[in-house]
């Protein structure tokens, strides 16, 4: 069942937890859909490469398709789910490969140079469910504009056209230019920023029903804590603006427990973030420009859109 591997080696309590985690996921969708909350956040979730038939990737439960799942159960006849991780969502893309209610998105480092070498353009679903899988491979090294206009030429176009009932989001701060496991060279403001399109998306598509969910994410001191912050707030209501300076209790707990400087602001300094549209031109010779297109021409024709 995939247990007993570094990256998922048995320990104490390990159902109790894992299940907690998922449960949380699986409440926030029930609290989504039944109408007692319209937004609903689990950082603690986002654990997206679990199969199935056994635990991947530091995952044992795969709380984002239980989520999805439980969704369907109550009713919901079409999910969106939108995974940033630096990593290929491969777990979700798996659990819904052959159901076209649910639209897999993700976008994620080059299946070549990151685990868990899945997630290229032509991961488009089973004969019953093409262009139910979307998989954005970004080259190595891919910065903040790149990120966003990857994200900004392919997502919001998917999901107008899909209109789920609800909108799941994954939110792997691994994307980040710190983080060790990872190739991408994004900031924290970046994230932020998809983090608030994201927030859009949902009303704008999905009558405002969305579940945000955390992931991956290993530079814990200078990114986490401040990017999931972030998407608490934006999904709270309450967005925290990038200039704001974190609170000094919090920097002095940081210290004691790591010995780390934690940062003084809630940015990189990279706020507001400027990207070039895609209706803005291709170039030819730009790699993640190649990339964008390989999913758009991979995708959208089997969707009935314009690639």
């Amino acid at each position: 069942y995939g247990l007993g591997t570094m990256d998922d080696p048995a320990f104490e309590r390990m159902h109790e937890v894992s299940a907690l985690i998922a449960g949380q996921s699986v409440g926030a969708a029930e609290a989504v859909w039944r109408g007692e909350a319209l937004h609903a956040v689990n950082f603690a979730g986002g654990l997206h490469h679990a199969m199935p038939g056994g635990a991947s990737g530091f995952c044992i439960y795969n709380d984002a398709s239980l989520a999805i799942a439980r969704l369907l159960e109550l009713g919901a006849q079409r999910v969106a789910y939108v995974d940033v991780d630096v990593h290929h969502g491969d777990g979700v893309q798996a659990a819904f490969w052959e159901d076209p209610r649910v639209l897999t998105v993700s976008l994620h480092e080059h299946p070549r140079t990151l685990f868990p070498q899945t997630g290229w353009p032509e991961e488009t679903g089973a004969d019953s469910a093409e262009g139910s899988a979307v998989n954005v491979a970004l080259p190595a090294g891919t910065g903040d504009a790149g990120w966003l206009r990857a994200f900004h030429a392919v997502v919001p176009e998917l999901i107008a056209d899909f209109r789920p009932d609800v909108l799941v989001t994954q939110h792997g701060a691994d994307t980040h230019f710190e983080d060790p496991l990872a190739h991408l060279a994004v900031s924290l403001d970046a994230q932020r920023a998809v983090q608030v399109a994201c927030h859009e998306m949902a009303h704008d598509y999905a009558g405002g029903k969305w579940i945000a969910l955390g992931g991956g994410g290993y530079a814990v001191v200078d990114v986490v804590p401040r990017s999931w912050t972030h998407l608490v707030g934006i999904a709270a209501g309450r967005e925290i603006e990038p200039e704001a300076m974190i609170p000094e209790g919090w920097r002095q707990e940081v210290f004691a427990r790591t010995r780390q400087l934690a940062p003084a602001r809630m940015t990189d300094g990279r706020w507001p973030v400027s990207y070039a549209e895609w209706d803005a031109g291709y170039d030819p010779a730009d790699r993640l420009d190649q990339a964008v297109l390989a999913t758009r021409r991979a995708v959208f024709p089997l969707r009935g859109l314009l690639a």
